[in-house]
């Protein structure tokens, strides 16, 4: 559908700044994940958050985007001193949705980059939110986008398919939704036109890069659309199917979303990558049965990590 959008990289690298698991034992499980030594002088940060540096390269050209910023810009700027990461390299920014957690940081990363830096972000992701649960409301703060043009973002609002890197990396915009078993995020509300209604969350968007001789790597922030449709997505606008690595949040952690887990797995093993690593909100339940039933393919990350394709 959008070949001519997708150009392919001869490798990609994946950093992991921010995400809610950190161990410095875990030792490297496949060729892709490369793990820093031990070194008990490396303080790095885990939150409840998901940041990852990507980096393509293609001839003599490399270029560096990062997609999401966490919970905290304490722990956004720590882990990047901490691996020797100089975040003004950064040619642009891209949200993969609105929540809290992917947006943290982003005041405190465009304070420091000293130029404008574009903000890739679809235009849902500056609503007014709540969650609605068995543990009662709880209201989500937006993204300052006033704030953030002060600090240095030049926001983009996009909403369909687009690309960065000189036509390398591609943003998937709103993703198509058609697996019957992903179905949103029961409780989640938005304030549009002066009322609450249920959120379908429409600004869940992923990264998409293809490696030449690989295939497809699919980084998600949340799959909030569900990580199934996202790969499919990803699929159909690249028309490429082969699929070598799907890596970032899945959405799969607690009791609302167990009945989801094993049709995912399934859908995922049919369609076959080569790698697979959930991370964030995956969940400890769903991250312990992909390793089970994908062998040698499922990476447990850890925070720090650089996964090279």
């Amino acid at each position: 559908m959008t070949e001519n959008l997708s150009k392919p990289v001869d490798r990609a690298e994946v950093t992991v700044l921010i995400d809610n698991y950190i161990d410095m034992f875990v030792p490297q499980a496949t060729s892709v994940d490369h793990r820093l030594p031990f070194d008990p002088d490396r303080h790095l940060l885990a939150e409840h958050g998901l940041s990852c540096l990507v980096r393509v390269f293609a001839g003599k050209h490399e270029h560096t985007i990062l997609l999401d910023a966490g919970l905290s810009g304490i722990c956004l700027l720590q882990n990047a001193r901490q691996l020797g990461i100089d975040l003004r390299t950064i040619e642009a920014v891209v949200l993969s949705h609105g929540h809290f957690d992917h947006t943290g940081g982003l005041a405190a990363l465009f304070s420091g980059m000293g130029h404008q830096v574009p903000l890739i972000v679809h235009p849902d992701a500056f609503l007014a939110r709540k969650l609605t649960g068995p543990r009662g409301e709880a209201r989500l703060r937006p993204p300052d986008a006033v704030g953030l043009k002060k600090a240095g973002a030049d926001i983009k609002i996009r909403k369909e398919v687009s690309t960065l890197a000189a036509g390398h990396i591609l943003v998937t915009g709103e993703v198509e939704r058609s697996t019957p078993f992903e179905r949103g995020f029961p409780g989640m509300e938005a304030y549009r036109e002066d009322h609450w209604s249920a959120d379908p969350i429409s600004d869940d968007q992923a990264l998409v890069i293809n490696v030449k001789d690989k295939g497809l790597v699919v980084i998600s922030g949340c799959a909030h659309a569900g990580i199934i449709n996202t790969v499919e997505y990803a699929r159909k606008i690249t028309g490429t199917g082969t699929v070598h690595a799907v890596m970032g949040g899945f959405h799969l952690t607690g009791p609302l979303f167990e009945p989801v887990i094993a049709p995912t797995i399934e859908a995922m093993k049919g369609i076959g990558p080569s790698y697979v690593v959930p991370m964030h909100c995956t969940g400890w339940e769903a991250i312990n049965r992909f390793s089970a039933e994908m062998p040698g393919r499922c990476i447990l990350n850890t925070v720090g990590t650089s996964y090279r394709f």
